[in-house]
């Protein structure tokens, strides 16, 4: 059992700055000294960039579906140990989804803050409070923030729209030197926003001027001993590509493959730098290989190293755009073709509406794994399916898992600790 104070960062749907203030309060408590660690609800990879820039720790995801709840209990009751506040942000608005934000503040007792982006409203403001607070019986309510304020009489109208019971925890201002910058599939990464740091001061200094510069409620977090996993990767060196083209990694996906025996080795096709000498199996990670298609096909070393890789019949586990990487091509946005690997067979290519979002789920020899899907691009291949995943509320169809020589390839970013056992046959090249 252990005990931190924390706080979940909702809203009543997305865009309304939850990102920006669960940064904003990261960085103001980490600024005061205190150990902060912040998690994010649901399959996200760019969020938790921007929240470890504020907080200076890894994020890691929480989901009752794809994490399941006993992960989700292990890993708080971890972070729980060494951290002075704990700060959950939800995904979409409070109540969307199955399951909710709200369903998980209310597994784990967290107290919700309802994040409300108040441009063009005033005393409507006090009507989606009080629906906030009241819509869900068992949820824990700590108050509400409003954002994106046009100034001090529309803060003042705001406070006073607020019905009896519910705690305004005050406003954060409409300035666009605090909020975040974005692009398709979401947030900029926080490496590529040149004055992140000046806007996350920023917030947290608004923060600062707000009810949130104090500590939220504690609680308490209560989970089973867990057995560690069994050293199925003992010895074995894996490469991994890690870069702004190949970033979308969860963390806990790491620390699953340290925890069976890998050795991690990291190296950046960007810069042209080869597989790492001695590695036994390659992870290509999603990411934004179409931003950086022109300089990934001119870059020899890297390209030659991941052939003669495969070529040396060793695994190779590619999700999303890693899997982009090894097509035949790519073509971008502007209709530009860039020669890829070659080492799958078939062609992808950029739009401008999403492709997929989907929770997926997939039942292999190994048991049931799960991840997620979500990208802006198309594949044509002649490959056929060693597998399919299907969604995982409604059963339909969902991505394709692909095996060619020793690469593995799909879509789907997949959550390894829900099945160790799937992962390391990945990256022993063993069929799942």
């Amino acid at each position: 059992m252990h005990a931190c104070p924390a706080l979940f960062i909702s809203a009543p749907a997305s865009n309304q700055g939850k990102t920006t203030v669960t940064a904003g309060l990261a960085r103001y408590h980490t600024r005061q000294g205190r150990r902060v660690r912040v998690f994010k609800t649901g399959p996200d990879f760019l969020d938790p960039m921007i929240l470890e820039r504020a907080s200076g720790a890894p994020v890691y995801s929480l989901h009752l579906w794809m994490v399941g709840e006993s992960g989700c209990r292990a890993l708080l009751a971890q972070a729980a140990q060494d951290a002075d506040l704990i700060l959950i942000e939800g995904v979409m608005g409070l109540f969307d989804g199955t399951p909710s934000s709200a369903d998980l503040a209310a597994a784990f007792g967290v107290p919700v803050l309802a994040v409300i982006g108040a441009h063009g409203m005033a005393q409507t403001f006090g009507a989606m409070a009080f629906g906030l607070a009241r819509y869900q019986a068992d949820l824990p309510f700590h108050g509400v923030l409003a954002n994106r304020v046009a100034s001090a009489r529309h803060a003042q109208m705001l406070s006073e729209a607020i019905p009896e019971g519910i705690r305004y925890c005050g406003h954060l201002s409409s300035t666009e030197d605090i909020a975040l910058p974005g692009r398709h599939l979401g947030l900029t990464q926080a490496a590529e926003v040149a004055d992140i740091d000046a806007r996350l001061d920023r917030a947290a200094d608004e923060i600062g001027e707000t009810a949130l510069r104090e500590l939220p409620p504690v609680v308490v977090f209560n989970h089973d001993t867990q057995e560690p996993p069994p050293r199925l990767l003992e010895g074995m060196r894996i490469a991994i590509a890690r870069d702004a083209a190949f970033s979308f990694i969860y963390p806990a996906n790491l620390d699953l493959l340290k925890a069976m025996g890998a050795t991690l080795a990291p190296f950046s096709p960007l810069a042209d730098e080869p597989v790492p000498t001695h590695a036994d199996a390659l992870y290509l990670p999603g990411g934004y290989p179409e931003l950086h298609a022109a300089r990934l096909a001119a870059n020899a070393a890297s390209a030659d190293s991941i052939r003669a890789h495969v070529e040396a019949g060793k695994a190779v586990v590619a999700e999303c755009g890693g899997m982009l990487y090894l097509l035949d091509s790519l073509t971008d946005i502007e209709g530009a073709q860039h020669a890829m690997l070659a080492l799958l067979p078939g062609h992808a290519k950029m739009q401008k509406r999403l492709a997929r979002l989907a929770m997926q789920r997939v039942e292999s020899r190994h048991g049931i794994h799960t991840g997620h899907t979500f990208h802006y691009s198309s594949m044509t291949t002649s490959m056929s399916p060693v597998l399919t995943a299907t969604h995982a509320t409604t059963g339909v169809e969902g991505e394709a898992i692909y095996r060619h020589g020793p690469i593995t390839a799909t879509y789907m970013h997949t959550y390894w600790p829900t099945n160790p056992a799937a992962a390391a046959a990945l990256f022993r090249g063993e069929t799942l």
